[in-house]
């Protein structure tokens, strides 16, 4: 049964959610800000590599759980767990997550073996960073959905906008969450805001964060330090894969990888259309909200 909500987008009764979106991301801006600068003045965050992603990345957790929390608590009044972080029978969301992921890239790198987009010039097991972008990984996908499905998208839908528009502005502030990322470009971006409609589909009608979770981590985790491409336009580990790429093109997504691709656009809609027509006509979909 979906939430019965009738708050107007711009409710002059308490916080507009707007207003209350707004008021979020500033403040884990500003909150993750001052815990970089004091960690820069004893000289912590320094260098580049796993050790500085890792830093980096536990920062943006720690920023956007304290955030949310005194959001949900104080101006929201809602409680913590309305983000929709109970495992209780969500099991299968996290193995459709991980299944899910990894036929996308079969479908999707097969794509572009097949045509000779892409070739694989290596293979190098590298243990630790596997181990190591996993965890990473993991963190990303924690602090994003937790950001963008969570708090945004599930602030949204207690309001009177239709569900599926609440979603798109949703996935468009996503994709603006990486607009500085290195060689982003026209595609690239409609790619993130298709990601980010894929990613926030099942939580239209679940509004539980566990299938998202996973579907992301396994998104990166499987496109770079598994196969070898950039994950939005960064490398940031020795990856088991080794790829040469004939010529940077549309199809096997160029220096951005496999999300500045045609072939990514291509299965991001299918696979979103496909989650959104399971819920909508299967009653043995993931389990309903």
């Amino acid at each position: 049964m979906e939430q019965q909500d009738h708050e107007s987008f711009f409710s002059p009764k308490g916080i507009p959610a707007f207003a209350s979106i707004i008021i979020f991301l500033v403040s884990f801006f500003i909150v993750m800000s001052l815990f970089h600068s004091v960690l820069n003045l004893f000289s912590v965050v320094r260098g580049y590599g796993m050790g500085y992603f890792f830093i980096g990345e536990g920062i943006m957790l720690l920023s956007v759980f304290i955030v949310t929390f005194l959001m949900m608590r104080f101006l929201d009044r809602r409680p913590f767990s309305d983000l929709g972080f109970s495992l209780k029978g969500r099991g299968k969301d996290i193995l459709y997550g991980f299944l899910m992921a990894v036929l996308i890239y079969a479908i999707g790198f097969g794509v572009c073996l097949l045509t000779g987009q892409i070739e694989v010039v290596g293979v190098h097991l590298h243990w630790s960073d596997l181990l190591l972008s996993g965890l990473f990984f993991a963190m990303v996908a924690i602090v994003e959905e937790t950001m963008m499905r969570g708090y945004v998208l599930g602030r949204l839908l207690r309001t009177r906008l239709n569900k599926f528009i609440s979603l798109l502005i949703s996935s468009l502030l996503f994709a603006l969450l990486h607009l500085m990322n290195p060689n982003v470009a026209f595609l690239p971006m409609l790619n993130l805001v298709l990601g980010g409609l894929l990613l926030g589909a099942s939580y239209l009608y679940t509004r539980n964060l566990w299938f998202p979770i996973s579907l992301h981590f396994f998104w990166n985790w499987i496109q770079g330090p598994v196969l070898g491409y950039e994950v939005s336009g960064n490398r940031f580990c020795e990856t088991l894969f080794s790829l040469r790429l004939p010529a940077n093109n549309l199809i096997n997504g160029g220096a951005f990888g496999f999300e500045g691709s045609l072939v990514c656009t291509v299965l991001a809609t299918l696979f979103t259309l496909f989650i959104i027509w399971w819920f909508e006509h299967s009653s043995q979909g993931m389990r309903r909200y």
